[in-house]
């Protein structure tokens, strides 16, 4: 079995920051690419970030440039770094995690941004 717990989300203004942290935990063998999406009222789940166990990463373009993922292998652990939010960056963030052929995802965390 395999849990992500994420943290992190909250209110901020238009322009401010937040860091989301997701921890997995369980029987992941070794590294394993994670990533975020976000899921806002009325709207498909979209992609956010990704990184692979080497650590490359990719963004949507909507985000290019104010959000940074990385991820702390030790701790088992992917971050997102968000910076310079806009109202259209609200939603609900997931984290996932790829093991052995199987996509497992965290309960989500609310992001909230006002102008």
């Amino acid at each position: 079995q395999v849990q992500l717990v994420e943290s992190g989300g909250g209110l901020v203004q238009a322009g401010g920051s937040l860091r989301l942290s997701c921890a997995a935990s369980g029987s992941i063998g070794s590294i394993n690419p994670m990533g975020w999406y976000r899921q806002a009222p009325g709207k498909q789940r979209e992609l956010v970030a990704s990184i692979t166990s080497g650590s490359s990463t990719a963004y949507a373009d909507s985000v290019k440039g104010r959000f940074t993922i990385s991820r702390d292998n030790a701790k088992n652990t992917v971050y997102l770094q968000m910076n310079s939010l806009k109202p259209e960056d609200t939603g609900a963030y997931y984290c996932y995690i790829w093991v052995f052929l199987r996509q497992y995802w965290g309960q989500g965390t609310q992001v909230t941004v006002s102008s």
